[in-house]
């Protein structure tokens, strides 16, 4: 009986620990940038985050947005969400990414042939007004002052 009890609390725990991969606020997970280095001075394209979003229903459509923030500048800005095309379909997951744009403004002392390392944060908000979590760019983004 006190092994059964056990296992029985055992299964219990695990059970209502586990976590609900879709929820009605999107839940996005950073995995990469396109790319690690940006001369604004250019016509070279920006990097982009690349991260995977979740959400139970699916609302991810033309009034969905990005919001993606500069942690050096504090200059943010808001892009539509992409159209995947296979938005409003329940339990949706995908991988996008955003393009951090000209979200750079070289911060040194010496602009002159410098480099200035940013990171970014981003969050999404569905069409419902529902705000997913926000993550933070683990890899530096170099961007060459000139």
């Amino acid at each position: 009986m006190r092994v059964l009890l056990f296992i029985a609390t055992i299964g219990i725990v695990f059970t209502a620990c586990k976590k609900d991969k879709f929820t009605s606020a999107p839940q996005i997970k950073y995995k990469s940038l396109t790319t690690n280095v940006y001369d604004n001075s250019t016509t070279a394209v920006s990097p982009g985050i690349i991260f995977t979003i979740t959400d139970a229903e699916g609302d991810l459509g033309d009034t969905a947005t990005i919001h993606i923030k500069n942690l050096l500048t504090g200059d943010s800005l808001e892009h539509p969400f992409p159209n995947l095309g296979v938005s409003g379909k329940a339990d949706f997951k995908a991988e996008v990414t955003a393009s951090i744009g000209r979200l750079g403004g070289c911060q040194s002392s010496n602009p002159i042939d410098s480099i200035d390392v940013m990171f970014y944060e981003l969050f999404v908000v569905d069409f419902a007004k529902n705000k997913s979590n926000t993550i933070v760019t683990t890899d530096p983004v170099f961007q060459l002052c000139r």
